[in-house]
């Protein structure tokens, strides 16, 4: 089978010839810069580029080396947008090592802190001396009770995951957009034969929190519950605004589009179900359902933490692929929701914990549990391999290297 094949076979729940695997598929899914030149170093592979292309969370663009290397069946939309050199800088990540960073953005020293600034001066994110990671600085409505949000679109430049974006959304203002989107995606579908994702966000829930601040966010949904519809009614007519050219785009070409809309703690729902039904689950509801009624690509929903009780809200609301699986957290053991989701959700994650097993545990026992996992999702297919979240810094090269042999070396 060829990689987008086998992708394929797994996404409509049919067993493959091996494990399809991830990695940097979305921003959910990769490696840290800091992490990837180590392994790099560690493999004594010369030469390249590592690119940030999530300035964010500090993500690099995998080079083709690795995808061949570790039999990585999936790539992002993202990377058909990452080749120009002049749209990338020199420098250099909190462990010295060299990398390139989007030229897009304009990011500053100040003391022991890099910040990210927009063109209107305002500091956006900060990364503090010892992080690895930007901070958001900004929360453009906070403490504030507006009676519209036609302006929506003014405050959403000030949040610093819209502004720090990717290379593909970087040019989302560009006229001519839509048809950049669907020629790189018709160029990579064409040139390779990988699965290709497309990120897409269509946030409620987080884009709230991102907006008023987390705190002020929490108590506006139950005390200012009038001014939350406006604002998840607004982001619901700029959600689908954008997807339905997006999506004409990239249909043809494309498997999965990736939402995203973090629900859950480690232990327990952010919010109790009834408000999600309330609130969000219907504007989410109305976003899924568009990409199912108007194309044949997978939705695709990245939310970290507890969410089984959620499961069933969002295989109703057309959720087909969920992501990443965080078996850590509490109700998410792999045996249940395997028993209990598996007809109806693709598992894209659920690989090995990133929080304590792939960081501290030895190579042998990373290996055993990616075997362990592996063996649960995998029954019946429905399940492309990747770790749960990105990879961090205090992974070792050799853990990274026995999670991909043990899962390449299961068959079905």
């Amino acid at each position: 089978m060829t990689s987008r094949e086998r992708v394929r076979a797994a996404l409509n729940h049919q067993e493959p010839d091996k494990v399809p695997v991830d990695c940097g598929g979305m921003r959910s899914t990769g490696l840290l810069g800091v992490t990837y030149n180590k392994l790099k170093k560690y493999l004594q592979k010369k030469g390249g580029e590592t690119k940030i292309y999530d300035m964010v969370q500090q993500l690099t663009l995998v080079e083709d080396w690795y995808l061949d290397k570790f039999q990585i069946d999936v790539i992002d939309l993202a990377r058909g947008f990452a080749g120009k050199p002049d749209e990338w800088n020199d420098w250099k990540l909190p462990d010295g090592s060299p990398v390139k960073v989007p030229a897009w953005l304009k990011i500053e020293q100040d003391g022991d802190s890099w910040f990210c600034v927009d063109d209107e001066g305002d500091r956006l994110a900060e990364m503090p001396k010892g992080s690895y990671f930007f901070d958001q600085k900004i929360w453009p409505l906070y403490g504030q009770d507006p009676d519209n949000f036609e302006d929506l679109p003014d405050h959403l430049k000030k949040i610093m995951w819209v502004h720090m974006t990717d290379p593909l959304w970087h040019h989302v203002d560009d006229k001519d957009f839509y048809d950049q989107v669907g020629r790189k995606a018709k160029e990579l579908y064409e040139n390779t034969d990988y699965s290709i994702m497309v990120g897409f966000g269509g946030q409620f829930f987080e884009l709230g929190s991102f907006i008023f601040r987390m705190d002020d966010f929490m108590t506006n949904l139950v005390l200012k519950r009038p001014m939350i519809e406006k604002l998840l009614d607004r982001l619901l007519e700029m959600h689908i605004e954008k997807l339905e050219p997006f999506l004409k785009a990239v249909s043809p070409y494309a498997d999965t589009i990736v939402m995203g809309d973090d629900l859950g703690t480690q232990t327990s729902p952010m919010i109790s179900p009834k408000l999600y039904r309330d609130l969000i689950l219907p504007r989410s509801r109305q976003l899924y359902r568009y990409v199912r009624e108007n194309s044949d690509v997978k939705v695709f929903l990245h939310s970290c933490g507890a969410i089984s009780e959620f499961l069933p809200d969002l295989i109703e609301a057309g959720v087909q692929v969920i992501n990443p699986v965080q078996t850590s957290a509490g109700g998410m053991e792999p045996e249940k929701l395997k028993r209990e989701f598996g007809k109806d959700l693709v598992f894209w994650g659920g690989g090995i914990d990133t929080q304590r097993i792939l960081p501290e545990a030895s190579p042998d026992e990373v290996r055993k549990e990616v075997r362990k996992n592996c063996e649960i999702f995998m029954k019946g297919g429905g399940f492309i391999f990747c770790q749960i979240h990105n990879t961090l810094d205090t992974v070792p090269p050799e853990n990274i290297i026995a999670m991909y042999e043990a899962v390449n070396e299961i068959a079905y």
